[in-house]
């Protein structure tokens, strides 16, 4: 499957030229995008809780009007839902939906509530994704030095004819298209391919597999700072090699007693059993049954959530990490 690819050519930010331009939320993500928006000419609103931290924060940033979210929705020719997935379908119900003006376009960067049906926007509306491949910091630090990230684009829901002219002039004015913004058919593709890399490889699969291969070096007798280096701290300079030419490149970097005993003994780690695993994962994805398990975990308070946390906070991993961040901090000291 061809995956097109926009550049700064394809993309114009006169679409919303006398546009107003609402954020809602202003964590990572929400102010990245708000400040490079704002910087790019946009007339940017923030919609956060008045008074709080976010409210004040944005009023320090300033050039942005803030305001409450239902104030800035009702005035807003785009949306932006830069929430947790966990707070936008009850934030929808009470502050967007009803104070969504026809012809508006509705903006994600993360396709889940639509995908998974938690939210339903009206027939009236285009219902765009724009989705920075990048946390918020790394987003916003490419585009004060003049670049940007590569970013997603879809369309769910094209209303007045211009969505995907405002899904690429958004991406454009976050300096998106400068690095490359590719375009996906529908937000399924970027919501269950988000879900499958965290749970499967990113988040779920490197954590376990650095844990298992820390426990196993310790339990041979081996100090756990060593264990720690081998296992956790060097994962940084393999995931660079990769990112800067690839697996075979990583691979041509290595040594050959590297090369050799990670390519004869790496499928007794990821194997058949493995990949039964990663289907079973996807299964879980497609069918929307994570999707139930994580909205009753949002209605029980996130309370196991906060209690896995706290079990990993007490590994010994943690804690050797701990002693060797430290030593690399004694320079800036």
């Amino acid at each position: 499957m061809d995956t097109k690819i926009y550049h700064d050519e394809d993309a114009d930010l006169n679409v919303l030229k006398g546009k107003k331009v609402a954020v809602l939320g202003y964590g990572a993500q929400g102010r990245a995008q708000a400040l490079s928006f704002r910087d790019s000419g946009f007339d940017v609103t923030i919609g956060v809780r008045e008074n709080g931290p976010s409210w004040k924060k944005a009023k320090e940033d300033g050039g942005m009007t803030v305001t409450t979210m239902d104030k800035a929705v009702k005035d807003a020719d785009v949306v932006l839902m830069l929430l947790p997935d966990e707070t936008q379908p009850d934030i929808y119900k009470e502050f967007v939906e009803p104070n969504l003006k026809k012809g508006a376009a509705l903006d994600f960067a993360h396709g889940f509530a639509i995908t998974y049906k938690l939210i339903v926007p009206p027939k009236d509306v285009d219902v765009i994704m724009m989705a920075p491949k990048a946390p918020g910091d790394a987003e916003r630090q490419q585009f004060v030095e003049g670049f940007g990230v590569p970013a997603l684009i879809a369309v769910h829901q094209d209303a007045t004819g211009n969505a995907k002219k405002i899904a690429l002039a958004l991406a454009k004015g976050l300096g998106c298209t400068r690095a490359g913004t590719f375009e996906v058919d529908n937000f399924d593709y970027e919501t269950k391919s988000d879900l499958f890399g965290e749970q499967a490889v990113e988040c779920g699969g490197l954590s376990k597999l650095i844990e298992e291969g820390f426990q196993t070096l310790v339990d041979q007798g081996f100090p756990p700072i060593v264990a720690y280096f081998e296992c956790c701290h060097e994962n940084k300079l393999i995931i660079d090699l990769v990112t800067q030419g690839g697996m075979a490149y990583m691979w041509n970097v290595c040594s050959n007693t590297a090369k050799y005993g990670g390519l004869t003994r790496r499928d007794k780690v990821i194997n058949k059993d493995s990949v039964a695993g990663m289907k079973e994962i996807y299964r879980e994805i497609d069918s929307g049954e994570f999707k139930t398990e994580w909205r009753q975990e949002w209605a029980n308070g996130l309370k196991n959530l906060h209690a896995m946390m706290d079990d990993e906070s007490k590994l010994q991993l943690e804690k050797t990490g701990a002693e060797v961040r430290a030593l690399f901090q004694r320079k800036a000291n």
